[in-house]
């Protein structure tokens, strides 16, 4: 059994020029140990699909099993890290990142101790009296990161966690985001990154679901078959880069998959 099935996933909404239709059709699984990128152009529903999955919204159609089990509320066996840091400017570390404990009703020693583990895990030893208008960026998204952590979640969601840092920092927190995630003694079971980086998705993931423009349709599944550490600069990720790329803009031109490549590089 899959950990997550999406099935046949709509999203739509009313405005003053009429219904407007942001994804249809989406469909694909998400397997125990899976590291899966959504990609795709921006505007295409990537972050709306992750609040469809964790319960924060519901689709107009379709559906979204977890465990087995549809989802119609928050689901407390996921935890996200957002593109905007979200942290509390009038908590400290150790606050913001027991946050989510304390909502789950964590007595306070308890909760004092797994707040010490995740913010040694992720690098922030010495900080945790500090408010986040103390920290650089990177440190704010560690943060982030330690707080989705802590309640050790069986499915972590990253909504485009990098995209608001420096590349050499953003690089380095890829790095070690990919440590923790093959660390077998730290949640979670299986992450799901939205990303509109294609090469972020091919140097992270283990496949990667392609998204058209809106409304959004699943253009292709693709395998990344690529040792790790991936070295960008190897012909068989550049030939996957260029794959995704045109994917993307053949495909979107006539919104249907029939327009783009029909398999990634060393699959045929």
């Amino acid at each position: 059994m899959s950990l997550i099935e999406v099935r046949d996933v709509e999203k739509s909404f009313d405005s003053h020029h009429g219904r407007i239709s942001i994804m249809a059709g989406i469909s694909f699984d998400v397997a125990d140990n899976d590291f899966l990128a959504l990609v795709g152009p921006s505007g295409c529903g990537k972050s709306t699909l992750l609040r469809l999955i964790q319960g924060l919204d519901q689709p107009s159609a379709g559906e979204i099993d977890f465990r087995g089990r549809p989802v119609h509320s928050v689901q407390h066996e996921m935890s996200m890290v957002f593109q905007n840091f979200a942290l509390y400017p009038w908590l400290t570390v150790a606050e913001n990142v027991g946050l989510g404990l304390e909502a789950l009703g964590w007595e306070k020693e308890r909760r004092e101790r797994q707040v010490e583990k995740y913010v040694s895990v992720t690098g922030l030893v010495g900080f945790e009296e500090a408010y986040p208008r103390e920290l650089s960026g990177g440190m704010r998204q560690r943060v982030g990161l330690a707080r989705a952590l802590a309640v050790e979640p069986a499915v972590l969601l990253m909504d485009e966690p990098f995209s608001a840092l420096d590349p050499l920092t953003a690089e380095s927190l890829r790095e070690e985001v990919l440590q923790l995630w093959r660390d077998p003694g730290l949640p979670p079971d299986a992450v799901v990154l939205v990303t509109h980086n294609i090469e972020e998705a091919l140097s992270m993931a283990d496949r990667m679901i392609v998204l058209s423009h809106r409304p959004s349709r699943v253009l292709a599944g693709v395998p990344i078959n690529l040792k790790r550490p991936r070295d960008r600069k190897s012909p068989e990720f550049y030939e996957l880069t260029d794959y995704v790329y045109t994917l993307i803009t053949q495909g979107s031109a006539g919104n249907t998959p029939g327009a783009a490549p029909s398999a990634p590089p060393g699959t045929g």
